[in-house]
């Protein structure tokens, strides 16, 4: 039973102390974070909660430029392409007044590193990284890496001493439902230090006196509560009443109402994140279709259909209510690599029967559609749209939403046939997107393949862009990588999403395409 607005603000009114001082910035956005392990998920809301108590060596501002954070400078090493020298901030401590020094980094590098990390790919070039006295370290990569700094903006450095000390050197498996010291305690660098945390209810931060940062970023926000609150309408509720200052994401059927609200503001920007369909191509027979014996997904032919029975503009229009871009290939515009070209779709719903009856499926068949209902905006509508758009062409499609904490380890435990995803891309370059989603599922890569697609020759040209540093055959490798994915038909992207931020006017900030926003950045009027 969804709560009402009354037992909201009752709930909050509990929690959180009437006449709150303008300081106290209350945030809600539909999910939560996944765990406070910081190398355990590699997902959006979970690195946003984290960069207010973490930090890594480098950050994106809010205009996704890359700005210092524990390393106050970095370069390739002089005569040796091979490695990156990265020099540290000095003076900066943990929130438990311990002193962040080169090993913390390189412990915290090995760790993301490890098995269970969900990191890894980012990674996968890093052959050593080595202190080289207490504020100096050095990346050494399998060959030169012209975009090692970019895959480290989400990647937090941990207190090596705190994780021995307290069985946190290991990763959290997730997936497996476990819980650690490190998926429930922090002790970062960052600005915030975490008060309370009671997972999908609410976590309380306050602002970190010692950090080294305080007299650099406005930090005009000293405490936060946040709150996820997945139902839309409480949510707006929540925010058109006064009991929260900002949410990340404003319905799209409540932006006007937002807007001519008085003393509330609503920001818009387009988003670094395509959202898409992932299809179980890989396999011989898939479990939740009445084919046996087949799988109807491993035809090119069914997957091109499903594609061309999808109307993206209508999901545009009519569930997006304009806010959203559509999109033909699973890379944002902001992303390197991406082409005007690629980004078309067409639907076609008589060249999709053709193609369906060319492949055998004449009659159609049923499979499952899982999706989340918590992570991306309108995810369940998306799905609920597209069930109608395929049976167009045969395919009854059965929809099981579940919140993202149960969605996403089907995806990465390969227990799902037909799938949503959305993916950011906070590298701004196709590797990101190749690593993980495209080359073949390994122990280093591919971690989010869900498709069971793999080729090897394809995993070498993605493994050769990591050390390529001839820009323009960079380049022809990423193209040449795009030409495959998009006549295979690996996805069925729907769209690139419009991020629409809604708040008080009291509250300073511009939207981030990244959809992070890092507390320590906003004024409090």
């Amino acid at each position: 039973m969804k709560p009402t607005t009354g037992l909201l603000a009752a709930a909050l009114l509990a929690t959180t102390a009437i006449g709150a001082p303008a300081e106290t910035l209350r945030w809600a956005r539909a999910g939560d974070s996944l765990t406070l392990d910081p190398h355990a998920q590699n997902e959006g809301p979970t690195h946003t909660l984290a960069h207010q108590m973490y930090e890594p060596l480098i950050i994106r501002d809010m205009t996704g430029a890359f700005q210092a954070a524990l390393a106050t400078d970095w370069a390739p090493k002089d005569g040796d392409p091979n490695v990156w020298v990265f020099n540290l901030r000095q003076g900066v401590t943990f929130h438990d007044g311990a002193a962040f020094t080169a090993e913390d980094v390189v412990f915290s590098i090995n760790r993301a590193k490890s098995e269970n990390s969900n990191m890894k790919e980012l990674l996968s070039s890093i052959t050593e990284v080595r202190a080289v006295g207490d504020h100096t370290v050095e990346f050494v990569t399998d060959g030169p890496n012209p975009i090692l700094p970019s895959n480290l903006t989400n990647l937090f450095m941990m207190d090596k001493g705190w994780a021995e000390a307290n069985g946190a050197v290991d990763v959290q498996q997730v997936e497996a439902g476990e819980t650690t010291f490190a998926s429930t305690n922090t002790n970062g660098t960052g600005p915030y230090r975490l008060v309370s945390r009671e997972p999908d209810v609410k976590t309380v931060l306050t602002q970190n006196e010692e950090y080294w940062g305080m007299d650099q970023f406005p930090l005009d926000v000293t405490e936060i509560v946040y709150t996820p609150i997945q139902n839309a309408a409480t949510r707006v509720a929540a925010l058109l009443s006064g009991e929260v200052d900002f949410i990340q994401d404003v319905p799209v059927q409540d932006l006007g109402r937002v807007a001519d609200t008085e003393g509330l503001v609503v920001k818009t920007a387009p988003q670094n994140r395509v959202i898409f369909f992932g299809m179980n191509m890989g396999a011989d027979d898939i479990a939740n279709d009445d084919v046996e014996g087949a799988n109807p997904l491993a035809d090119v032919r069914v997957r091109k259909a499903m594609s061309m029975a999808i109307n993206r503009e209508a999901i545009q229009q009519v569930v997006m209510r304009g806010q959203s871009q559509p999109a033909g290939m699973i890379a944002p515009p902001f992303v390197n690599g991406w082409s005007e070209e690629m980004d078309q779709a067409t639907t076609d719903i008589d060249a999709a029967k053709a193609l369906m009856a060319e492949a055998g499926y004449g009659d159609g068949f049923s499979i499952q559609l899982d999706c989340p209902n918590d992570r991306y905006i309108n995810d369940e509508a998306i799905c609920q749209a597209a069930v109608g758009m395929l049976a167009q062409i045969g395919v009854t499609v059965n929809l099981d939403a579940k919140p993202k904490a149960q969605h996403f380890p089907l995806i990465t435990n390969g227990e799902t046939d037909f799938y949503m995803l959305g993916w950011g891309v906070p590298t701004y370059d196709s590797e990101y997107i190749f690593n993980f989603l495209v080359h073949t599922r390994g122990s280093e890569r591919g971690s989010w393949n869900g498709t069971g697609y793999s080729n090897p020759e394809l995993d070498e040209m993605i493994v050769s862009l990591a050390s390529e540093t001839d820009l323009d055959a960079r380049n022809a490798t990423i193209q040449s990588i795009w030409e495959v994915v998009q006549d295979e038909q690996l996805y069925i992207p729907i769209h690139h999403q419009v991020l629409n931020w809604g708040m008080t006017d009291a509250v300073g900030i511009d939207v981030s395409p990244e959809d992070d926003p890092k507390m320590k950045f906003f004024t409090m009027n």
